[in-house]
């Protein structure tokens, strides 16, 4: 009868357990395609939670040799799986992949990646400066790709599954809508500026429209219907981290839809567009659309960076002598539909007009109504009565 083995502490070790020159501890086992596996540890007890981990996870069909691919490997595998995707998608994946191969966390193996590690690698990333909405484009890529390793039985559980503000404070900054003060003020200096009133039919379309900044540039001259008073919205116009512009439809169906230009305000505003836009000797053409409605000097569409770099100039330039205000394409889009939702139209038609896929997102707008327009209602009930 052979003697059993032992550590240097005398405890008798198992099948596959060993004790190195260091001291240390190792085990050795087969994995489902018979190749030789090992683990280490620094006490006998580590070792023994990490065999039983392991045997749990032989028994239950868990693939523990794919749980030795690197975090950054498991993503590469996760982002290969997406074809059909739209461009500004592709654009995000390559700027969150940057992120995770330039950190340490990326060379981690998945196996060993537990919830704490991922929160405290979230908050690392957040004292060196991260936004909150580049951590949420992380995560928003790397839990799918944990979800598949769980899926395929690489792993346990995935340790994305938690809900980023328990851990990072949401640093974005509310959108509040405008109120008519506000508006009155603001657009008054617009049109008053000697550098700033050639955006003021652009502002006032938007704040008159709700579209989006890359649905107002994706509009051609075909889109404008004078006789019906209405447009239509059926694409946006995009760019790449590249500058490259391109083409595509609305995230949802519920995008494609016909807007009313019932205001004369916006009317004519889309009127001294039309008249003000020139006839480039060349139309461009993208992605097989041409004729676009809002073109700069030399006949190329406009993108929403020209308009947000604007808007940016003139709002720094109003807040210097007026209250200082809040002031995005998207506060205008907000500020339509606030206004839209305190005059009393059903959400479902509000949904419509705002090309809102989910009526949750509509119904927020009502949720954050401002307090005088529940005064005002308060005030019209009570008389009322």
């Amino acid at each position: 009868m052979s003697e059993k083995r032992k550590d240097h502490r005398g405890r008798v070790l198992k099948k596959g357990e060993s004790q190195r020159k260091d001291r240390t501890y190792q085990y050795r086992y087969s994995d489902p395609f018979g190749k030789r596996r090992y683990v280490y540890a620094e006490t006998l007890q580590e070792l023994r939670e990490k065999e039983a981990e392991i045997q749990r996870d032989l028994a239950d069909g868990i693939r523990t040799v794919d749980g030795g691919m690197t975090v950054l490997e498991l993503m590469d595998r996760y982002l290969s799986l997406q074809h059909g995707i739209r461009p500004n998608t592709v654009s995000n994946h390559n700027y969150v992949r940057k992120i995770v191969a330039k950190e340490v966390f990326g060379q981690r193996l998945i196996r060993d990646i537990g919830t704490s590690d991922v929160k405290l690698w979230f908050i690392k990333l957040n004292q060196e400066g991260k936004r909150y909405s580049t951590l949420q484009s992380l995560r928003g890529v790397l839990k799918p790709a944990f979800d598949m390793a769980v899926e395929e039985d690489i792993l346990r559980k995935n340790p994305f599954a938690f809900p980023l503000s328990r851990v990072v404070a949401n640093d974005t900054e509310s959108r509040e809508p405008l109120t008519d003060e506000q508006v009155d003020d603001f657009f008054a200096f617009v049109q008053n500026g000697k550098s700033s009133r050639k955006y003021y039919d652009q502002l006032v379309i938007l704040l008159g429209t709700g579209l989006r900044v890359s649905e107002l540039f994706g509009l051609t001259l075909a889109d404008v219907d004078f006789k019906r008073r209405r447009i239509r919205v059926d694409r946006q116009l995009q760019y790449d981290r590249n500058g490259k512009l391109y083409v595509q439809k609305p995230k949802t169906a519920s995008g494609e839809r016909y807007i009313p230009l019932l205001d004369d305000a916006v009317l004519e505003a889309f009127r001294r567009v039309v008249q003000n836009r020139g006839r480039p000797k060349v139309e461009t053409v993208v992605d097989g659309v041409s004729g676009f409605l809002f073109i700069d000097k030399n006949g190329k569409p406009k993108t929403n960076y020209s308009l947000q770099h604007g808007l940016k100039r003139i709002v720094e330039h109003y807040n210097e002598t007026h209250e200082p205000i809040t002031l995005t394409p998207h506060v205008l889009r907000h500020t339509f539909c606030t206004r839209m939702a305190q005059a009393g139209m059903p959400v479902k038609e509000l949904q419509y007009l705002m090309g809102h896929a989910d009526v949750g997102t509509t119904l927020n707008i009502y949720t954050h109504l401002s307090y005088d327009a529940a005064e005002k209602s308060m005030q019209k009930i009570l008389l009322s009565g």
